[in-house]
């Protein structure tokens, strides 16, 4: 006969870069902050063509996970915001109609800004837009 041994607790995995929670309560704000930061540049952006409000919204996003379930929630239950989140985070994927749509936009104010301005500086607004638009092409597309 073999002796069963007695049964022990499960024993909690050691989490990978866990933080002690003082220091998670003064990163707390600055999420929160870079949150609402990035939510307002990204509903500006919605305004002004060279400034981008999907990257700024999936941001805001992230860092509303990390520094207020109550904002990360109101974000993903707003009506026009939160399918763009949704979205991301289903299917790492951008729709087709939102990246064409994205370079059409940024072409079209590149062309502006490069038009305007006098300066040396015109073509930094299209440098920007072409990495973004390299990024934003080089991501899986959804139909």
């Amino acid at each position: 006969m073999s002796a069963q041994l007695p049964p022990t607790e499960p024993v909690a995995p050691a989490v990978a870069g866990a933080r002690p929670r003082f220091v998670q309560v003064w990163l707390r704000p600055l999420w929160l902050a870079g949150g609402a930061l990035a939510l307002v540049l990204g509903v500006v952006g919605i305004f002004l063509p060279l400034l981008p409000t999907t990257p700024f919204v999936l941001l805001a996003a992230f860092c509303f996970a990390r520094g207020s379930a109550r904002c990360e929630a109101w974000l993903l239950g707003h009506p026009r915001l939160g399918p763009i989140v949704r979205d991301w985070r289903e299917h790492r994927a951008v729709p087709l109609r939102a990246k064409q749509l994205a370079t059409v936009m940024m072409a079209a104010s590149s062309a502006w800004a490069a038009w305007v301005m006098t300066s040396g500086w015109r073509f930094v607004p299209a440098a920007c837009c072409a990495v973004v638009g390299a990024w934003l092409w080089s991501l899986p597309t959804r139909r």
